[in-house]
């Protein structure tokens, strides 16, 4: 009827693109042949609709088998088939699956059940679709809660990383705070050692012009040749009076007089006791040549 069918034998593989060049078939029968695996790419041949891969060596379907959407009619007898991918949960139009004769997992082997009539084959794609449907809602659910998990790890990591900025940021400040602390008691420190010199330089100032004015008393040795020459002076002031009154003594009418007497009296003594001398004596003697 409006259904067109494709038979191919003698294959070891799956010729893909010369099927995708022919008029869309809707039945394609692959059956008694030596395919191992399909090609990812047989999953375009979106407009299947009945598909029969019966005896042939098929140990896995592509990942993204699901892509077949319009598929109603699925025989896989006799092939060596332990699973079927998740994908397998969207062929909700599947009325009919056939998955005898395969080494399937224990599990989907209890699902599949005999199938032994089309009614159980009926079921059987019943029960498979709701199995992988499962199988796709706990995968979901795993990659969802997967993705939570690490939705919650990089808040986490953000926190963290956060939490350390912040806590970088806070030693950075007190790092800071005490350099500026230090630097404040480095300056106090100056300040007060600098005052500290000032004023022990004032003290040493003031000692020092202590002794100046103590050492003012002294200087009266200065006086002493003042007080000396002033000495001298009244020395010679007294000589020359003495040499004044001999003169006169000697020379004036005054040498009468008791005190001339006197005078002239301890000159000639002076001058007795001197003539003793020789230098004095022939001094003398010239002296008195003269």
């Amino acid at each position: 009827g409006r259904h067109s069918e494709l038979r191919l034998c003698d294959l070891n593989e799956v010729p893909v693109r010369d099927l995708a060049a022919l008029p869309k078939a809707t039945i394609l029968d692959l059956s008694c042949n030596n395919l191992i695996s399909l090609p990812s790419d047989f999953c375009s041949l979106m407009h299947l609709v009945k598909l029969d891969l019966s005896k042939n060596r098929l140990q896995q379907l592509p990942l993204d088998f699901g892509r077949l959407v319009n598929l109603q009619h699925l025989d896989l007898l006799n092939n060596r088939l332990v699973t079927l991918p998740v994908s397998f949960a969207q062929l909700k139009n599947l009325k009919w699956l056939d998955l005898k004769d395969n080494p399937l997992d224990p599990v989907l082997a209890k699902v599949v059940g005999d199938c032994l009539d089309e009614k159980q084959c009926k079921q059987a794609a019943v029960k498979v679709l709701q199995h992988m449907k499962a199988i796709q809602s706990e995968q979901d659910r795993q990659r969802q809660r997967k993705l939570q998990a690490e939705r919650e790890m990089e808040k986490k990591r953000e926190a963290e990383q956060r939490a350390k900025e912040a806590q970088e940021r806070e030693l950075r400040k007190r790092e800071k705070a005490e350099e500026k602390e230090r630097r404040r008691r480095e300056y106090d420190a100056q300040k007060a050692a600098k005052q500290e010199m000032e004023k022990k330089t004032k003290k040493e100032t003031v000692q020092t012009r202590k002794p100046a004015s103590s050492s003012r008393p002294p200087q009266p040795p200065r006086h002493k040749p003042s007080w000396s020459r002033s000495v001298l002076r009244v020395l010679l002031f007294m000589l020359f009076c003495i040499l004044c009154t001999l003169a006169a003594c000697k020379l004036t009418e005054l040498q009468r007089q008791p005190l001339c007497v006197s005078v002239n009296t301890l000159y000639e003594d002076v001058v007795a006791a001197l003539q003793n001398h020789k230098t004095l004596q022939n001094m003398l003697q010239h002296n008195s040549q003269q």
